[in-house]
């Protein structure tokens, strides 16, 4: 004989059956598929409108600073050759040497007018010299962060006297101020290398830049992982990894490097645009890179010796300065804010 209990868990059995079963046209629920970190810093950093913005302004630039020889050469001109001496542009300057017409001399020949004095087109200039401060500060600036990521995180690992004598190493390239020592180093890269009698030639003078660059631009990015790496370097998933018998190599590649990628990123898009102000610098006090190589600090200290005569010309590339360092620093703003959750923008 059947018991009641029995009876009632068999229809409680039977109703349970008829809920599981599919019903006509009911659709199975959707699988939920989970995001990896990268696509949820991506899908942040697409809605903020001002790094987007920011990052397609940055593009723009690599690619028209890349481009610039084929631009040039559709447009038809180039940044060394004198125009106000060639038959086909005979009244380009007037008698003070200096641009006719109005607006530096801008026309449908000349889109962003005439280079005082010698009659150069103003527009190759501003790309070739975006384009050698452009490259020249990405070389800098992948040197720097490199160096900087591995003394920091060599330093902040091992800790004790590894830590000690990098940190004063760190300290002694700190000491030395960055411009005035490349000013006195320019000197002697000519003495060493080049005869007295002889111009300095462009690519030692852009190794000489990028090597004092390189060698004082480090220091900061160091101190700032080795700060990061003391910090994680006492956390439970990496005594985990120790523990484990991980070597540290595996440790430091897979468990500390993932979790700083963030500062450093956004430490490197400081470093460029500065590396960009410097190297302009340079070139503008007349140590950096020097005629007929066209650069944005050469066009400025052009512009200062005649922005009485013609304002225009120092006009084009200062507005492009502003922009590309104003776009960079937005972008590298945008980048830490999508790295970090925290932030509700």
């Amino acid at each position: 004989m059947t018991s009641p209990t029995e009876i009632e868990g068999a229809e409680a059995s039977s109703v349970l059956d008829k809920e599981s079963e599919p019903q006509g046209d009911a659709q199975e629920p959707k699988k939920l598929a989970g995001r990896s970190p990268g696509q949820l810093m991506w899908q942040r950093f697409k809605r903020d409108r001002t790094g987007v913005v920011s990052a397609y302004v940055v593009i723009f630039f690599f690619v028209v600073a890349a481009l610039a020889p084929l631009i040039a050469k559709v447009y038809g001109k180039d940044p060394y050759t004198l125009y106000a001496q060639e038959p086909d542009f005979p009244f380009l300057l007037d008698d003070f040497a200096m641009p006719t017409g109005s607006f530096g001399g801008m026309s449908g020949e000349f889109w962003f007018g005439v280079e005082p004095k010698l009659g150069r087109d103003v527009f190759t200039m501003l790309l070739y010299g975006m384009r050698t401060s452009l490259y020249m500060a990405v070389v800098v600036t992948t040197l720097c962060v490199l160096t900087g990521v591995l003394i920091g995180m060599v330093s902040g690992f091992f800790g004790g006297r590894v830590d000690y004598w990098l940190g004063r190493v760190t300290d002694f390239f700190l000491a030395f101020p960055q411009q005035l020592f490349f000013i006195a180093f320019m000197p002697v890269v000519t003495a060493m290398f080049v005869s007295p009698q002889d111009e300095t030639p462009t690519y030692l003078r852009a190794v000489a830049i990028t090597l004092v660059m390189w060698f004082l631009g480090w220091m900061g990015l160091a101190r700032l992982v080795r700060s990061s790496v003391l910090s994680l370097a006492d956390r439970e998933f990496v005594e985990a990894a120790k523990v484990s018998g991980a070597s540290p190599w595996r440790i430091v590649r897979k468990e500390i490097l993932p979790n700083i990628v963030t500062p450093i990123l956004v430490q490197a898009t400081y470093i460029l645009p500065s590396t960009i102000l410097s190297i302009a610098f340079l070139s503008y006090i007349g140590v950096g890179f020097v005629e007929p190589t066209p650069d944005w600090g050469r066009m400025f200290a052009i512009g200062s010796e005649v922005y009485e005569q013609d304002p225009m010309f120092m006009f084009f590339p200062g507005v492009a300065l502003v922009v590309f360092v104003l776009a960079f620093n937005l972008l590298g703003d945008s980048v830490r804010d999508a790295f970090d959750p925290k932030t509700g923008r």
